[in-house]
């Protein structure tokens, strides 16, 4: 007579998404870690058009999952993490997607499944911050959501609206650019009003204003060089108007100075000396409120979340748990 099983045993539980996850070679991976490891059998939930994971990993949570691996894209991943919001159950990420933004702040590998299965059984945990913003429609109606990278209101999130699918789908993350040369030759700069850490309230210009937890984009774009995943903070950076070479500026600014400058000592010092903060302004917050006259398209880590009239930016410290490998490198300065 075999030995009955041990209730205590872990179990891990996978949220994927379907058409943009290889199932059978995940099922096969999953299956040789959780018999290495000696868990009990993986629960497998499937997300759907209309929920990209939130209740999915809901349900994972309340079915007893020790770790939930989450297979997808961005707005997949965003979700889960949305679900596993201060349970203490932990997120291992499973990067499928056009960007896989928080993988690449975390340092993962892409391309090597693997080793996000190995890092779900074996990893250690990493309590990273949680973005919060609380979106006001303009019925007035609000909700509350999470974001991992960034929340962003202007060319970037106009942007977002304005991507093909089918494109992004042949050329992934450089389809942006596309849809980003064509919005930034027809949209005028946007004016916001907005708050820091409830301060009175400033009006200013923008191309686009975005609310920062982590800094590094697809391509080696280090958009906000200060930002970190459990330093307590939101980075919050405006891209600003500045007459008809404002764009070579910003690029300027972030693709020269923090592409490039900020990886050496000596470029630092050039950074330093130059001191040209007109076209790219950072600002660091524990709170963040802006609002706009007119609805605005409104993004959460690359995925369109339709129109808003203001939005209110937080953070939660420590408030997502994640698995990573040792051998798991942050990007570095």
């Amino acid at each position: 007579m075999s030995a009955a099983p041990d209730r205590h045993q872990p179990r891990a539980a996978v949220v994927y998404q379907p058409h943009k996850t290889d199932v059978a070679a995940l099922r096969s991976l999953v299956a040789e870690q959780e018999n290495i490891a000696g868990w009990s059998a993986t629960r497998w939930y499937e997300t759907e058009e209309a929920d990209a994971g939130l209740g999915a990993a809901r349900r994972a949570v309340a079915d007893g999952a020790s770790v939930v691996l989450a297979s997808g894209g961005d707005g997949t991943i965003r979700a889960v993490a949305e679900g596993l919001r201060d349970t203490g159950v932990p997120l291992a990420v499973v990067p499928q997607g056009t960007g896989n933004l928080l993988a690449r702040n975390l340092g993962m590998p892409l391309g090597r499944m693997e080793d996000s299965v190995r890092a779900a059984f074996y990893g250690r945990n990493r309590p990273i911050d949680l973005g919060i913003v609380t979106i006001v429609r303009e019925n007035n109606v609000e909700e509350e959501r999470v974001f991992l990278v960034l929340a962003g209101m202007g060319l970037d999130a106009r942007t977002i609206s304005a991507t093909s699918a089918t494109l992004k789908k042949r050329l992934g993350w450089l389809a942006y650019v596309d849809a980003g040369v064509r919005t930034m030759l027809k949209d005028k700069p946007l004016q916001i009003h907005y708050s820091v850490n409830r301060s009175p309230v400033r009006t200013q210009s923008v191309y686009t204003v975005m609310i920062g937890n982590c800094g590094l984009l697809p391509g080696g774009v280090l958009l906000i060089p200060d930002a970190k995943l459990d330093d307590g903070q939101l980075d919050v950076v405006a891209l600003r108007p500045l007459g008809p070479f404002s764009w070579l500026r910003i690029w300027r600014k972030i693709g020269w100075e923090n592409g490039v400058l900020r990886k050496s000592k000596a470029g630092r010092k050039i950074i330093d000396l130059v001191n040209d903060s007109r076209s790219v302004t950072y600002r660091r917050a524990e709170r963040y409120a802006l609002a706009v006259s007119e609805p605005e398209p409104l993004q959460l880590d690359g995925d369109d979340f339709g129109l808003a009239l203001a939005v209110r930016g937080a953070v939660d410290p420590g408030g997502l748990i994640v698995r990573v490998l040792p051998e798991w490198s942050e990007p570095t300065l």
